[in-house]
């Protein structure tokens, strides 16, 4: 086994050792952690306005009767709403993660490039719903877009890269 630094490409790996392709963990983690972390089912349910018969629905339709009869506060609402985009987010972003993944696997981009990679895009990601969730300041909430692009050019990078292989190998 070989460590973090060398699968990051950090450090040079030992003559016999071969470095993982962490992207099975990376394509796993960011499947629980769009439909299953950032799912504003749980906070919907800690503030007691679950309703599972529609759960899309649930901020428009009894968000403002919760706020008016005191279940929650209108800053909590506006945080539910934002939780609901951020998961929305997450969901949509997944399938590029996705792509630029498998691609990059597919032809044979270096596994330290793909882990380096995918550890941004998870650093990223986590960072942007902490700050989509938790920050509704106009000013600090642009970190949100920093953090969105910073994912989305890992992505990009991966695919660059696997055209660069599929190029070359072509000649």
């Amino acid at each position: 086994m070989v460590s973090l630094a060398v699968a990051l490409g950090l450090r040079a790996a030992p003559l016999a050792a071969t470095v993982p392709n962490y992207s099975p963990f990376f394509l796993g983690f960011h499947f629980f952690f769009a439909y299953g972390i950032l799912s504003s089912r749980t906070l919907k349910q800690w503030y007691s306005i679950d309703h599972n018969e529609s759960p899309r629905y649930d901020l428009a339709k009894y968000g403002d009767a919760a706020v008016a009869s005191g279940k929650i506060t209108k800053k909590q609402l506006d945080m539910l709403k934002r939780n609901e985009s951020a998961h929305a987010n997450a969901v949509e972003n997944y399938a590029f993660f996705v792509g630029a993944v498998s691609f990059a696997t597919i032809t044979g981009v270096e596994r330290t490039l793909i882990n380096r990679a995918g550890l941004t895009y998870t650093i990223a990601r986590v960072a942007y719903g902490a700050v989509y969730i938790l920050i509704d300041h106009p000013q600090w909430s642009q970190i949100r877009g920093i953090t969105w692009w910073i994912g989305n050019l890992s992505c990009f990078y991966l695919l660059y890269k696997a055209g660069r292989k599929l190029n070359y190998s072509a000649n």
